[in-house]
């Protein structure tokens, strides 16, 4: 090969680069995470982070996890490493069937597709079901990674309005009639981002409107099992009026570990034949290994055991931010007691803007999500979201003291 400096002299001028095709038009529309952005903001150690969505890394049963992998490869490696079917790991979709059932949910293997997180089945059904130009009702405000699916579909996103206990009913009944949607998504339990729990008649309200109405429910239930106090919700899945019309998604990234990529869904036959199809388009199947170490952990480990030793940390953990905020906050802030998940959902007083402020913060070595992102519709600027599970009781004090200053005028 010829060097520049030995080019012949009468070679002509280079020829000059086409310019490469610009990126998709269905980026265009679409942000990045702020919380994610928030995350790389917050990543030093010595800032105290109420803004991730993260569970406590010191609970995880390392030791179960472990053996779990080591008998997978100890017995059947060549399986363990092998390509694997697109539905997913039969041990694994009969193990979640059972603890569906035995919550309240009848469900068989065959009703259910493994998924690489519960994002991915979001996506999956999203390709299934959403055309361009489609109409997708979400809460308000609704979980941000489900607004960027939707965006990327190339969706009209539609905002139902909630009040303190969810999504309200008769929104939801004159949006539907006016709009004719494709889906619903709603987070119905402990809700990301405001913590929020939709009561047994609310649950009953949208399965009716869903009958009514013809448009799918996506039910995305990543928190169900972290629940600290009062009584459980059933599914909306579980309604006779949307036992046709519901996909449930379901996720073991809280209550094993989020490194594992693994998350579920439940659909009609139909529907999840199409899902399966999306899937090997995607990736032909979720990792075989963590499949099977996954099933094997829960043959061979208390997974309710391991959920109740997390439920009693975070309890602990929600009560101290809890303690703490009539302190933190300036007056006249409102705050909302979950009764399980992750998160706590706080409303400063007409002039505070969250967005504004968190610069403040994190130069006092905190940091919070700002609600304002998480707002399909217009946006309330004194909205922020904490989350309590990553920090010990000790820890969210200190980080609540910090908090107090960066409201402080």
């Amino acid at each position: 090969m010829l060097s520049a400096a030995s080019t012949p002299a009468n070679a002509g001028p280079a020829t000059p680069s086409a310019p490469l095709p610009a990126a998709a038009a269905r980026l265009a529309g679409v942000g990045a995470s702020p919380v994610r952005e928030i995350l790389a903001l917050t990543a030093r150690p010595e800032v105290i982070s109420f803004a991730g969505g993260l569970p406590a890394p010191e609970l995880f049963d390392v030791a179960g996890m472990r053996a779990a992998y080591d008998r997978v490869l100890a017995e059947n490696p060549r399986h363990a490493l092998q390509y694997s079917t697109t539905e997913g790991d039969p041990e694994l979709r009969t193990a979640v069937a059972g603890r569906l059932t035995a919550r309240g949910l009848p469900t068989d293997a065959d009703d259910l597709l493994v998924t690489t997180g519960s994002q991915q089945a979001l996506t999956l059904l999203t390709t299934a079901l959403v055309d361009p130009g489609a109409v997708v009702l979400v809460e308000d405000p609704c979980y941000l990674a489900a607004l960027q699916t939707f965006g990327f579909a190339g969706a009209r996103v539609v905002p139902v309005p909630t009040d303190d206990e969810g999504v309200v009913p008769a929104a939801l009944e004159e949006i539907a009639a006016r709009e004719k949607p494709t889906l619903l998504y709603l987070v119905p339990t402990f809700q990301n981002p405001t913590g929020r729990t939709l009561p047994a008649g609310r649950r009953t309200a949208v399965a009716e409107a869903a009958a009514r109405h013809g448009f799918w429910i996506v039910e995305d239930d990543p928190y169900g099992e972290l629940r600290y106090e009062g009584e459980r919700v059933p599914w909306i899945a579980a309604a006779p009026e949307a036992a046709d019309r519901t996909v449930l998604l379901g996720s073991f990234s809280k209550v094993m570990a989020p490194g594992l990529r693994l998350g579920y869904l439940r659909a009609p036959a139909g529907l999840r034949r199409s899902c399966v199809v999306a899937k090997q388009a995607a990736d032909l199947h979720t990792s075989t290994i963590d499949q099977a170490a996954a099933a094997r952990y829960l043959r061979d480990s208390d997974l309710d055991a391991h959920v109740a030793v997390i439920r009693a940390a975070y309890r602990e953990r929600r009560d101290a931010m809890l303690d703490g905020l009539p302190a933190a906050l300036p007056g006249g802030s409102r705050w909302n007691r979950p009764e399980g998940g992750m998160f706590v959902w706080v409303t400063l007083p007409e002039g505070y803007d969250a967005t504004a402020l968190l610069k403040t913060a994190v130069g006092h070595e905190v940091a919070y999500v700002p609600g304002a992102p998480f707002f399909c519709g217009a946006p309330d600027p004194g909205a922020l979201r904490l989350s309590f599970t990553t920090h010990s009781a000790d820890e969210i004090g200190e980080g609540l003291r910090r908090l107090a200053k960066s409201f402080a005028r």
